[in-house]
């Protein structure tokens, strides 16, 4: 249970920092001392951040894998926005049948690792 209330503990500081983040940089924008267009280049890094946040402490195998989900199609959108390493939308879309692949392998293996330490847990 404690895992469960600092994970959402967790979830709703990095919402809320993002959200002052966000304000903060609005604000900035009003009042001319920072352009948030240069911004908008980078914004599927915020998925992988919401990604990223799912994966730590994940309370469940299912939550791990979409946190690895979100965080690797940020990582891809930013690359093709960017247009890293060659990639375009065109030529790039195996990438999601190979993350689909990873989070498949991946899911009983967290499973397996999340049952592993409830039950040493509850050992006296």
């Amino acid at each position: 249970m404690r895992n469960r209330q600092t994970y959402g503990w967790r979830r709703q500081i990095v919402w809320g920092l993002l959200l002052v983040a966000l304000g903060v940089g609005l604000f900035l924008d009003q009042i001319g001392m920072f352009e948030i267009e240069r911004l908008w280049h980078y914004w599927p890094l915020l998925l992988v951040v919401i990604g990223i946040n799912r994966m730590i402490g994940f309370p469940s195998a299912r939550d791990f894998t979409s946190g690895l989900w979100t965080a690797c199609v940020g990582a891809w959108l930013f690359a093709v926005f960017d247009g890293s390493f060659g990639l375009t939308f065109y030529n790039s879309w195996p990438v999601f049948i190979i993350i689909s692949g990873v989070a498949m392998v991946l899911e009983p293996v967290v499973a397996r690792r999340l049952k592993n330490r409830e039950s040493e847990n509850e050992k006296p």
